[in-house]
């Protein structure tokens, strides 16, 4: 889950990381409000979760609380690379001495973490990374080991920081860190991390990419979710405990097994090009265990969505077999039925695997409207794309 930018510096403020929240708004009338409140100079951010704000005109600076108003009312409904501006952070103007590149991330590849540090920060960070690489310090960090004192002084003159600024960034390092590792973040940065005139260094903005796979560790967490960005099906599925997430396709796909969805996805976009560029709908994983409750709720989610003219379920029967299967779709299609919510789209099933035969007895003899059984993947996948064309 990323965070919007105040978010991000509530959890610093929450571990200690120098940082200034400010206030949260949604109106222009707030904006003044709190302009007012801060007194001074006051900048007027959009709050969305990417980055390119400043350049798309989504970061002002206003003068006076009516300044601070014109200027809210200026990014309230920008969109910002596909985001709405709805919410606003007012902050005061900092007197920045100096701007400077800071970030944590998991390094899968190394299955480690890494540090990127720069003394060059602000708006051109990316393009200073493709002109002048050696300005960029990364730096493997040990998860047994984590960040010291020793080691925050060993990145901040990694990344030259200038000497004068060694001490006061050391320890805010260490907090950082403490934020990446105490919240289970994927990612935390911070552009710019500034010196200020007065000789402090602070985070004047945030990024933090927080692991949903922890969320039982973190039931505050669920405080920052965005449910109105969020999409309604994907609402929906994550209610009912699905792994699910919606794409712009017509064929609906349920699997059990990540890896074989995924595979899924990549046949049917390829059989799909034959029938008018046909694509996946969705990703629903069911898991290992489709019991007829399961089975129901991923149909309900998928014939819900308007864009879906087929429905591909797609099972390879391991620990859960295929008669077990076949019998939850028998099922499922009661249970709809008993909802109100019969399946009312073409539905394509293949099984395979473990008691494959008499889970396609199950399903032949059942004989459910609309539904098709097909033995192979790319069959199945085929047909499938041919029913949302039609």
């Amino acid at each position: 889950m990323d965070l919007m930018e105040f978010q991000a510096k509530t959890v610093f403020a929450k571990h200690g990381v120098r940082t200034t929240v400010g206030a949260v708004v949604t109106t222009p009338e707030e904006a003044r409000a709190a302009a007012e409140k801060i007194g001074g100079r006051v900048v007027v951010k959009a709050q969305v979760k990417t980055g390119g704000r400043g350049k798309a005109g989504g970061v002002k600076l206003a003068s006076s609380p009516d300044e601070a108003e014109e200027k809210a009312r200026e990014i309230l409904g920008l969109d910002i690379k596909g985001h709405v501006v709805k919410i606003l952070n007012i902050v005061p103007a900092a007197a920045i001495a100096e701007e400077y590149y800071f970030s944590f991330l998991v390094d899968r590849a190394n299955r480690n973490y890494l540090c990127i540090a720069s003394a060059a920060g602000g708006m051109e960070i990316e393009e200073i990374a493709h002109t002048d690489p050696d300005a960029i310090a990364q730096i493997s960090i040990d998860p047994a080991k984590g960040v010291d004192d020793a080691l925050a002084r060993e990145i901040a003159v990694a990344a030259k920081y200038p000497a004068d600024v060694i001490d006061a960034v050391v320890p805010e390092i260490v907090k950082l860190y403490d934020v990446f590792i105490a919240e289970d973040a994927s990612l935390v940065e911070v552009n710019p991390l500034v010196k200020l005139e007065d000789g402090n260094v602070e985070a004047l903005d945030g990024k933090v990419t927080l692991d949903e796979n922890a969320d039982f560790r973190h039931p505050e967490h669920a405080e920052f979710e965005d449910v109105s960005a969020a999409d309604p099906l994907e609402a929906a599925a994550k209610a009912k405990g699905l792994n699910y997430v919606k794409l712009d396709g017509s064929v609906g796909i349920i699997g059990n097994g990540a890896g074989l969805v995924m595979s899924t996805l990549d046949v049917v976009a390829y059989a799909g090009a034959e029938f008018g560029g046909q694509k996946p709908a969705n990703f629903l994983d069911i898991g290992g265990g489709a019991s007829a409750e399961v089975m129901a709720n991923g149909l309900e989610i998928i014939i819900s969505d308007p864009q879906v003219q087929s429905v591909f379920v797609n099972v390879f029967g391991g620990i859960t077999a295929c008669d077990a299967v076949a019998n939850g779709i028998v099922q499922a299609f009661e249970l709809l039925a008993s909802r109100g919510e019969a399946v009312n789209k073409p539905l394509v099933v293949r099984l395979d695997g473990n008691n494959a035969e008499e889970g396609r007895r199950i399903l032949d003899e059942a004989g459910l409207a609309g539904l098709e059984r097909v033995d192979t993947m790319d069959g199945a996948a085929k047909r499938a794309a041919e029913l949302a064309a039609k």
